[in-house]
């Protein structure tokens, strides 16, 4: 075992190297009959003068340690170039032209370009939306599009500095002209197109000056707008919502008479009911199931995929006339995979599963969907992805047999590959890229956990590189909220790589990637399973001898910052640093902030006592403990950030700070992101410079 890795040379001025001292109150709650202590309370109010004061000391702090660091130099150029790797994603087809979001070179922002679907050569993007252009502010996200089914017109939300809160807008396709239609309150918004293209169906939240603040981030509704109208003069569609957490999609029938609405509670429940737009009648297709399904509308029948009955998930098929459960025909049977989506072109019907986290993609003729036909004697045809990797993108194209699928690996940028029928998948996409996959080897490994229960592990390396207890290690995972780790081009795991250490991913329960059952596994009162799963990895990878606890790093970011931060809390002695970023800390009080009400059927209510015992039994904020040695820690969050909010961060930062008793060997920095938010539409200066931020902490404590 190599000797413990000396702390990097300080700043001369002892003074530099202590972070600013938060006050302490005298703040105790009793909840359920416990005493929960909560010392920094006054740093949930992000606007105080107080806690603007102590950010300000933060960021002021961890900029001087970290500038003063000979490990930090070039590192802002480098990652400039491996974020400018052109990335395409998220494709639809419609009309013959193939929509995607493209991001490469100088563009700060994506934006959303357009291709022929169809010809003989791969064509080139034009770009329809540059979100920065548009609106003269290098934060402005282009935050999802949905084009008409004719692809002649888009709608698109954008939002800025991070809070993904979209205004809807919508663009002609030929000129590039915008409409004059403008809905606020549309974040992540569902869109459904008429067939004319005259009018949508669509989502939207409340006015928060009509509900407040708070408020405003539920009650997502379904309303109906037709080009050129006052959007306060919208039918509202769909307002039947179970709970006010209720977040309801929809689809519209080509045809433009079935409208399908999905209305999801929590992680686990998809209610489906499908609404007839010519006579109004409304039917439920399942409700009050805990069951994920989700169905699309092809001639006279639904179809789609479902984990009812199936925790891989299995695609089924029933007619429009009677679509309930009991009508139901498995097309495709549960099997090792894990069924992910499923997409339709004009004579296929495309099956997207993951196994063991990697993609794969099958195809079955559209007459699989016959009732009069024998479904169990359709075999499907594997259709050959260019290496082990995931789908981050698939569309069929329902005009012809055509689909696209963007396609990612660790160190391959998503890029966008076209497949018709009796050919082989072609690259349909042209952006410039400074990685060269060859160079990098991933290798997958079943490690156990604490009960025995196999976890696969991903390792991303250089081809030269053979790990020893030397070799610095970094290990991330997610494990919540039935999130799938699979590979996906990172710019850390490149950079880490080319610094000759080695980038690890746990697959850990939690997520889906060996299905329901697995996200199950690790949600609400097993939760602490998760911890246990990542722990285990870690020890695994230096009991095994690919690296030693002081060239161990671990990272995660918002559920997986939640994980960090809980690892580190209850296994200081499991690594030397720690990047813990956008996470949530405080499980006593964490629905009481913007959506996170959204997130207590994944994690439990502390408002119960049962659920809050389970809880309180992990809160990474109030776990730490006075004198302990934990790792060092970089602690990262956006002012803006819209989902978790920053006061997870800033509690957990300022609690950490206070308790370790090794502050000076390991530091505890904070980093607080301004006109930042939890990473969607982030600008790529942005990325590129926390991203060289972490890269010199991490090269700092371990050694790269």
């Amino acid at each position: 075992m190599p000797a413990p890795l000396a702390p990097a040379p300080a700043p001369t001025a002892a003074g530099l190297r202590v972070p600013p001292v938060a006050r302490r109150d005298d703040v105790v709650d009793v909840v359920h009959g416990v005493e929960v202590a909560d010392p920094y309370r006054w740093l949930e109010d992000g606007d105080s003068p107080d806690t603007r004061d102590w950010v300000a000391a933060q960021n002021a702090h961890t900029r001087r340690r970290l500038d003063a660091l000979p490990q930090r130099d070039g590192l802002t150029d480098r990652f400039a170039e491996l974020f400018a790797a052109g990335t395409a994603g998220a494709p639809s087809i419609r009309g013959g032209r193939l929509f995607s979001i493209d991001r490469w070179g100088a563009h700060e922002q994506a934006v959303l370009v357009v291709r022929d679907a169809y010809g003989d050569v791969v064509p080139a993007a034009r770009t329809l939306l540059n979100p920065h252009e548009l609106t003269g502010d290098a934060t402005a996200s282009l935050d999802w599009y949905a084009p008409s089914l004719d692809g002649r017109l888009a709608a698109f939300g954008i939002s800025t500095e991070g809070d993904e809160r979209s205004t809807l807008g919508v663009v002609d396709v030929a000129t590039g002209e915008r409409l004059p239609d403008s809905i606020p309150f549309t974040r992540a918004a569902s869109v459904a197109w008429a067939p004319d293209g005259r009018a949508f169906a669509y989502t939207r939240y409340p006015d928060p000056a009509a509900v407040g603040d708070d408020e405003a981030n539920y009650h997502r509704t379904v309303w109906w707008h037709v080009l050129g109208d006052d959007p306060g003069h919208d039918e509202l569609v769909w307002g039947d919502l179970p709970d006010k957490t209720a977040y309801p999609s929809v689809e519209l029938s080509r045809d433009g008479r079935w409208l399908v609405v999905e209305v999801a509670l929590g992680w686990t429940r998809v209610d489906v009911h499908l609404i007839d737009r010519t006579t109004g009648g409304r039917t439920t297709v399942i409700q009050g199931v805990d069951a994920v399904s989700s169905f699309t509308v092809v001639g006279d029948r639904l179809v789609g995929h479902t984990n009812l009955d199936a925790p891989r998930g299995r695609v089924v098929t029933a007619p429009l006339a009677s679509p309930t459960v009991d009508g139901w025909a498995t097309v495709v049977a549960e099997s090792a995979d894990v069924i992910e989506g499923v997409a339709v072109t004009s004579a296929s019907l495309l099956v997207a599963s993951t196994r063991s986290a990697v993609s794969r993609l099958v195809r079955l003729p559209l007459s699989a969907l016959d009732p009069r036909g024998d479904i169990a004697a359709v075999r499907p045809d594997e259709i050959a992805l260019p290496e082990p990797g995931s789908l981050a993108g698939l569309a069929g194209d329902r005009d012809s047999d055509t689909a696209v699928v963007a396609f990612t690996s660790w160190a391959r940028p998503s890029a966008l590959w076209r497949w018709i029928p009796g050919t082989a998948l072609v690259e349909w996409s042209t952006l410039p890229c400074p990685v060269d996959p060859s160079r990098y080897r991933v290798d997958v490994e079943r490690v156990p956990s604490s009960d025995g229960t196999p976890i696969t592990l991903f390792s991303v390396r250089r081809e030269d590189i053979e790990p020893g207890p030397s070799t610095p290690t970094v290990l991330t995972g997610y494990g919540g909220f039935a999130v799938t780790m699979s590979p996906g081009y990172s710019p850390a795991a490149v950079a880490l790589a080319d610094d000759a250490g080695v980038f690890s991913v746990a697959c850990i329960r939690g997520g889906a990637e060996e299905g329901e059952d697995w996200h199950r596994a690790g949600m609400r009162d097993r939760k602490q399973q998760v911890f246990d799963d990542f722990a285990a990895a870690a020890d695994h990878l230096v009991d095994s001898g690919r690296t030693s606890r002081d060239r161990l790093a671990i990272r995660g970011g918002s559920n997986g910052g939640l994980l960090v931060a809980a690892t580190l809390a209850q296994r200081p002695d499991v690594c030397r640093a720690v990047v813990c970023a956008v996470p949530l800390t405080d499980m006593v009080r964490f629905p009481r902030f913007l959506i996170a009400q959204l997130w207590t059927p994944e994690y439990g209510d502390p408002e119960v006592a049962e659920e809050f015992a389970w809880l309180w039994a992990y809160s990474p904020y109030h776990r730490l403990a006075e004198g302990t040695c934990y790792p060092a820690t970089l602690v990262l969050t956006g002012e803006h950030d819209s989902r978790v909010d920053p006061a997870h961060a800033r509690k957990f930062g300022a609690a950490l700070q206070w308790a370790t008793g090794c502050g000076e060997a390991h530091p505890v920095l904070v980093r607080i992101e301004e006109r930042a938010g939890h990473g969607q539409g982030k600008p790529t200066s942005k990325q590129a410079d926390e991203a060289a931020d972490v890269h010199a902490f991490l090269r700092w404590q371990l050694g790269l």
